[in-house]
């Protein structure tokens, strides 16, 4: 498949992508983590799919994401994520951009912007820096309302 780009792949898989995604985050909330949910894609099958774990776990670094390429490399049997997509319903922390850059991904996809901690654009944009050995191209707001309505009435719940 060699380096990805966002031309690669149509709209119809990417909505498909997100609405599985969306179904993962929705499994956080079963165990009050904050749903958000990431899948990772190697050749157009799904080899990971994962939502948060931090509340489950105690485990403060069991976001989504770090979930699914964990998992990923674990099934191609290599942490190069080269060939790989990521396709994740909140555009990722700091903490995440930083593990997708250090696995190499490929390509990101992401649903809601997040203005207080994204790091892929809106606060920061690890995941484009100038800074840093490798960077990663995406593609934002695929299904983007959905994610946000998620992650609001789930907040609003919270505070009530």
């Amino acid at each position: 498949m060699g380096v990805l780009k966002p031309d690669d792949f149509t709209t119809v898989e990417l909505d498909t992508w997100m609405l599985q995604a969306l179904e993962e985050a929705r499994s956080a909330e079963s165990h009050s983590d904050v749903p958000v949910g990431a899948l990772v894609i190697h050749h157009r099958g799904v080899i990971a799919a994962r939502h948060n774990e931090r509340e489950l776990t105690g485990d403060p670094t069991a976001h989504a994401e770090v979930l699914a390429l964990r998992d990923a490399a674990s099934v191609i049997g290599n942490w190069h994520l080269e060939e790989c997509l990521l396709v994740v319903t909140l555009e990722p922390c700091v903490m995440c951009a930083g593990a997708m850059v250090n696995s190499r991904l490929g390509m990101l996809v992401f649903g809601a912007h997040d203005p207080k901690a994204g790091a892929s654009g809106s606060c920061f944009d690890l995941t484009n820096s100038e800074l840093l050995n490798h960077r990663i191209p995406h593609i934002a707001g695929v299904r983007s309302e959905e994610s946000s309505q998620l992650l609001k009435r789930f907040f609003a719940d919270r505070r009530r």
